[in-house]
């Protein structure tokens, strides 16, 4: 009698995980095809473990932030809708690290050191595919992607290759704009991000990366063919449209504090109030998230994990739907493209913003 056959990748093979997303974009998944996904999900956290220790070892008395985490199954099944061509198993983000940097020329220096790393990780893309940064999308974002192929020699390890890991690289100011979008995204019905619903605020927010661009990083984004004050001019109308930075400031940023226990589950209710949950272990992190999933199926819930509460709000501060960076930023940007005359409207939309 044979043995029974060693199960060799999570959720049993990558043709069972890719069924079961398929099931997922067809509206007729089971139980088990969920099980089969939350196994697959579940073992890249081995993955995450593996880079934010090597990342975190590398970015040491350097300023640079470093955040992890699982993308949230609500994303995922949206991305199997947007993308109809797309595989469960390919779907490279699952997992993912990101890194805060102070400036371009920071990032890129980092990002050339680690890529002559020792390890048997493989880095699955050409050096500026996913660089957004030379080629910014339409949409207005600005960053850098790798991704990666886990492989490590362990017994254990060799039943996770294959699983793929995203490290994202973005600035401050990048940072802060991704925020924005991420904000609006909640609290209005469009999601410029994905370029959906009111095409006015997607409109705006590629503006406003133009503006960060050239005023912060001497660059320029998805718009060069506008003059500094055309883009301004641009943006100030479409804001006083939208009101779109003075519904920013309105928000109250969340005070929940993260503890030092690591491992912070985020929650993000239709009521717009955050609920942060705290874990020592990873371990029961992960367990509990599949739960919260579970219990809130209409809200966003993401494991996060970073080494202070600090860095946990600043790598994901749109969940505590924090865009003040992002309204000083384009302030100062505003004015920096627009003097001489440029600065008695920034300071007029300040002060219209800033009204109750």
């Amino acid at each position: 009698m044979s043995s029974p056959k060693k199960q060799n990748f999570p959720g049993g093979s990558k043709s069972r995980v890719n069924r079961a997303g398929e099931s997922v974009r067809a509206g007729t998944q089971t139980a088990e095809d969920l099980h089969v996904i939350e196994q697959w999900r579940a073992a890249h956290r081995a993955v995450l473990n593996t880079f934010q220790a090597i990342l975190r070892t590398r970015t040491r008395g350097t300023g640079i932030s470093v955040a992890q985490r699982h993308k949230r199954k609500r994303t995922i099944f949206d991305k199997l809708d947007r993308l109809p061509g797309m595989q469960l198993s390919r779907m490279d983000d699952i997992a993912g690290c990101r890194l805060i940097f102070k400036d371009v020329q920071t990032l890129i220096e980092f990002r050339a050191n680690f890529h002559k790393a020792h390890f048997n990780h493989k880095r699955r893309n050409e050096l500026d595919k996913y660089d957004y940064i030379k080629e910014p999308k339409a949409t207005g974002y600005r960053g850098i992607h790798d991704v990666y192929e886990y492989n490590v020699n362990s017994e254990v390890g060799k039943e996770l290759a294959g699983l793929y890991l995203e490290i994202q690289y973005r600035t401050l100011v990048q940072h802060a704009w991704s925020t924005a979008v991420e904000v609006i995204g909640f609290i209005t019905e469009s999601q410029p991000k994905f370029q959906q619903g009111d095409h006015r605020y997607e409109n705006a927010m590629a503006l406003a990366s133009e503006i960060l661009a050239r005023a912060f990083e001497n660059s320029k984004g998805a718009l060069p063919e506008l003059g500094d004050r055309e883009v301004v001019a641009q943006f100030l109308t479409l804001d006083k449209e939208l009101k779109l930075l003075k519904t920013l400031r309105g928000l109250n940023a969340a005070d929940k504090a993260v503890t030092e226990r690591k491992n912070a589950i985020l929650i993000f209710s239709g009521s717009r109030e955050l609920d942060v949950r705290t874990y020592r272990d990873s371990t029961d992190a992960l367990r509990a998230l599949f739960e919260l999933e579970k219990e809130f199926s209409d809200s966003d819930v993401v494991l996060v994990r970073a080494d202070t509460s600090d860095d946990v709000r600043l790598a994901f501060r749109n969940y505590f739907s924090d865009a003040r960076d992002f309204i000083r930023l384009m302030e100062e940007g505003c004015a920096k493209l627009s003097k001489p005359k440029g600065l008695a409207d920034v300071r007029q939309l300040r002060m219209k913003s800033s009204k109750k």
